[in-house]
């Protein structure tokens, strides 16, 4: 859609073109009426309105089928409309003309002189509406990547708080797993130390395919599980095709804690989790809602930080829902 300073930068220039038009005429100068002036400003914001308008239109909208030729065909549309403009209030508007309109005796030759005075306008509109829109473009997406940074931080912070340094951590597990005498203990470490080195790892980049992801939580669910037992039953049924789209690190660990968080988990009451996805393509985590008799204190940041990275990742909304008896989020998938 058109912005506030689209149409501020239209004004603007149509005031640029008056002001050079009027400056030409002084080297030549012949003696105008006033109504003559007020014909030429609506003649010219007229013309510039519609073809800023058009090249607006082209330049703001995805056009699979003409986007190779978009600068071709919006030239060409916003001419036509400018030709057809000036044509008619050559014909039908004959008192709104100057001194050096087309007087030629000769259609052809007046179409084709109104012809040149839309290609130059059409030039003119088209390069400085794709300067201004160009130039805005590039200043959202600094903006963009600076929250970007700022999410993709915060959600370090939310999976290493209350840690005290990772990778001191991470080499004391290490030490463990050696002087480990019996076989559960070893594969509880070496679980844990999976978890840490991925968290280590993850902010190193924004995105991560499925395949990477799976693994960790895969190892994340071994620890869940040493807590909860059969309490906590999680079913992951994801199509190989499927593991090598993306998803922000650590989204599905979030969401698992969200629901092991928010949820009641005990023998009587398992909570039970399903990792799928769709042919979307997307990822669905959901589970039965079963919340505590005393909910959690929380401050609502895991969930709310996904949203944000899917925001200025893939500028798409993730789907959360709560039927009652379910709970459900759905995460785009990002080919690769």
């Amino acid at each position: 859609m058109y912005k506030t300073y689209h149409i501020r930068w239209c004004i603007t220039l149509c005031f640029i073109i008056l002001v050079s038009s009027l400056l030409l005429r002084q080297v030549n100068p012949v003696e105008i009426a006033a109504w003559e002036y007020i014909s030429f400003l609506f003649r010219l914001f007229s013309t510039t309105f519609v073809c800023w308008l058009i090249h607006g239109y082209f330049l703001l909208h995805n056009m699979p089928a003409i986007n190779k030729f978009k600068v071709v065909v919006s030239n060409l549309a916003a001419m036509a409309a400018v030709s057809v403009m000036a044509e008619f209030f050559t014909r039908y508007l004959p008192e709104m003309h100057f001194h050096d309109a087309p007087t030629s005796p000769n259609p052809l030759a007046n179409l084709l002189v109104h012809i040149m005075r839309a290609f130059f306008l059409s030039i003119i509109c088209y390069v400085v509406f794709y300067s201004v829109n160009t130039n805005a473009a590039l200043q959202q997406s600094k903006i963009e990547n600076q929250l970007l940074e700022q999410a993709h931080l915060r959600a370090q912070l939310l999976s290493l708080q209350q840690q005290i340094s990772p990778h001191f951590m991470f080499n004391s597990l290490s030490t463990l797993k050696t002087i480990a005498t019996d076989q559960p203990t070893k594969n509880y470490i070496v679980q844990l130390a999976s978890v840490y080195r991925y968290v280590l790892n993850f902010n190193e980049h924004y995105l991560t395919n499925l395949q990477n992801e799976l693994n960790f939580i895969r190892s994340y669910l071994y620890i869940l599980g040493q807590r909860f037992e059969e309490a906590l039953q999680v079913t992951i049924t994801i199509p190989d095709e499927h593991l090598q789209y993306q998803i922000p690190p650590l989204s599905l660990q979030l969401l698992v804690e969200n629901a092991v968080k928010h949820n009641t988990v005990s023998p009587d009451q398992p909570l039970h989790i399903t990792i799928t996805t769709t042919n979307a393509p997307s990822l669905i985590v959901e589970n039965n809602f079963q919340p505590k008799k005393t909910p959690e204190e929380g401050t609502g940041t895991g969930l709310k930080n996904i949203k944000e990275r899917y925001r200025l990742l893939m500028n798409k909304p993730i789907e959360v829902e709560n039927t009652g008896g379910k709970f459900s989020v759905t995460l785009p998938l990002l080919a690769k």
